[in-house]
């Protein structure tokens, strides 16, 4: 008996555009205008997840919270303390709380996906969801800013700094503006997709290595071994990384927040 080896098949999975008709859900209904594949119904899954577990949270709060409620408080307070009033103080933290607590939750509980059985995968894993998060982290960020200074004053803030000699300026000012408006909401999508594809694809390659290893029956079934506990210290890690990216996420939106406040303060 011998095992077969499935490399990771990024097609379908990732690339929406190249999965067939026929494996879509409600490709039939309104010429497919409301097709989804199966990430879109991970998606869906985890919004609703997040959105019933926070209103039996907070349907009925009590003066002293227990069970869910205390969970959840603990949770918002989190981000409350370690991220918006860290970074933007009481006043702005409270202001802005509502917007980075959702971006906190709503990357934590995409990525929780990627290690529940039979979904398997981070909805985070496809560019998409990462470019609509970082677009509202964006979106915000401009806001703030231009809020205000102005939107003129804020990106001329933002993009010129003081007391250069002049001819300088011709080289900082595009590297200032290329940084600032164009980097920041790049790198924030792309630093949450690659983490996710690039985990799926290493833990399909480690359980897809054991399976393979394992049914040889020879010597090479001792290295299923190996690759099974690799793959669970991987899953390990992936837990800790849910979390880390769903900080980093929400911290980063936090401090281009703070920077768009104080654009003026270089």
């Amino acid at each position: 008996m011998k095992g077969h080896f499935h490399t990771p098949d990024l097609g379908e999975e990732f690339f929406p555009g190249q999965i067939d008709a026929d494996h879509l859900f409600f490709g039939d209904f309104a010429d497919g205008w409301f097709a989804l594949d199966r990430l879109m119904l991970i998606r869906i899954l985890m919004t609703l997840i997040v959105v019933i577990l926070f209103w039996a949270a907070f349907k009925n709060p009590k003066l002293v919270p227990s069970g869910i409620q205390n969970v959840g408080e603990n949770a918002v307070d989190f981000v409350r303390v370690h991220i918006a009033e860290d970074i933007l103080g009481k006043k702005e933290g409270k202001r802005f709380l509502p917007i980075i607590a959702s971006i906190f939750f709503a990357v934590l509980f995409m990525n929780v996906a990627t290690v529940i059985p039979g979904l398997n995968v981070s909805p985070n894993g496809r560019i998409g969801m990462p470019i609509v998060l970082a677009a509202v982290s964006y979106i915000v960020m401009i806001y703030a800013g231009a809020k205000r200074y102005g939107l003129g004053k804020f990106i001329r803030s933002s993009v010129v700094i003081p007391n250069l000699p002049p001819a300088l300026h011709l080289l900082v000012v595009p590297i200032e503006f290329f940084s600032t408006f164009i980097l920041r909401p790049v790198t924030l999508a792309i630093r949450l997709m690659a983490n996710f594809l690039a985990g799926h694809i290493i833990l399909v390659l480690l359980f897809s290595a054991t399976n393979f290893f394992f049914w040889q029956l020879n010597g090479w079934t001792v290295l299923s071994g190996l690759t099974v506990v690799l793959g669970l210290a991987m899953s390990l890690f992936e837990i800790l990384v849910i979390f880390l990216q769903a900080y980093i996420f929400a911290l980063l939106t936090a401090v281009y927040i703070e920077l768009s406040l104080h654009a003026d303060s270089h």
